[in-house]
């Protein structure tokens, strides 16, 4: 039976996601998450209630070793025949923080790193894992998008590059917003899959790249970092009506948690690579990204930078990318 490794796959959207994925499609699965002590409960819930495999492997996304970490734990798990073949890899776990600039262990903006450059490494170190005609989803967001009600509320750092948003607020630069650190760091993360999708169409490989929008979800936790009061507003009712009136894009934990699913798994997305999908008030729907998510020149340069800044060794790069 196909595995699916899903990071964050233990709560909120990523949870709704892996019920799916365990109950329609029989999937076995690996949650990928920092706290093992969360995840065991789940697990056990899960091939109780839906008589799949399920494992757990321990990854902090903002910490470059504990992806290597991870990453090899798969590969054994892979050769030892503990999982079956990888058909997916869902790259679902976010933080949206709240308050001063912190930094990871690498020493690079947590925000950036836990979003975006440890997903990167992930795929890189697994990519010649995965079975044929296997997917790769990447959970984005609207946010990236400035001509969007999604994007407005924030914005994006566009005139920064990679090395800048690693090292944000350091060396007397100026800091930008914890909303456009996020959002840009979801479009880094769509600039990345639409690269990614070019290079593997260019190799001839079947696996496909997919960007994914679950739509703003409030219940999900998501927005812990942020203000109390914050958080009291998107959980009531009137704030969704206020949201649809001024163009938000709205998901729900069940409806974006079954999409995320159905994009992974279900064959009618099996040409799905390097599309951009949004979940919006119940619907599904294939739509265009930011014109800035299309910029070919941006997505090498932000694919060689991260390189450099992942410490990519010339034998982790992938036999498939070379």
């Amino acid at each position: 039976m196909a595995t699916i490794l899903i990071t964050g796959g233990h709560s909120g959207i990523g949870l709704e996601c892996s019920k799916q994925l365990a109950s329609d499609y029989q999937h076995n699965l690996v949650l990928a998450g920092r706290n093992l002590e969360r995840m065991e409960p789940v697990a056990r819930e899960l091939r109780a209630t839906y008589g799949v495999k399920v494992s757990i492997i321990k990854i902090d996304t903002s910490s470059l070793d504990s992806v290597r970490s991870a990453a090899a734990q798969c590969r054994t798990m892979l050769n030892n025949g503990e999982i079956d073949s990888l058909q997916a890899i869902i790259c679902n776990a976010g933080v949206r923080l709240n308050g001063p600039v912190s930094y990871t262990s690498d020493g690079y903006e947590e925000t950036f790193a836990a979003n975006y450059l440890g997903h990167f490494l992930l795929v890189e170190l697994l990519l010649d894992s995965m079975a044929n005609h296997g997917r790769i989803v990447f959970t984005v967001s609207g946010t990236h998008d400035p001509d969007t009600a999604d994007g407005r509320m924030m914005g994006v750092a566009s005139e920064h590059n990679a090395m800048d948003l690693a090292n944000m607020g350091k060396y007397g630069k100026k800091l930008v917003s914890s909303g456009k650190l996020y959002a840009t760091s979801k479009l880094c993360m769509i600039l990345h899959a639409y690269e990614l999708d070019r290079r593997l169409k260019k190799s001839g490989s079947s696996i496909a790249s997919i960007a994914y929008d679950p739509g703003a979800t409030p219940g999900t936790g998501f927005l812990r970092e942020m203000p109390k009061p914050v958080q009291w507003l998107a959980d009531r009712s009137f704030m969704n009506w206020i949201f649809k009136r001024i163009g938000i894009t709205i998901g729900s934990v069940d409806f974006s948690g079954k999409a995320l699913a159905k994009i992974s798994a279900d064959p009618a997305y099996a040409n799905g690579s390097g599309k951009y999908f949004q979940s919006n008030d119940g619907s599904l729907i294939e739509r265009r990204s930011s014109t800035l998510s299309y910029d070919k020149k941006r997505a090498l340069q932000l694919w060689n930078d991260t390189k450099m800044l992942v410490h990519l060794e010339p034998n982790e790069e992938p036999i498939l990318l070379r």
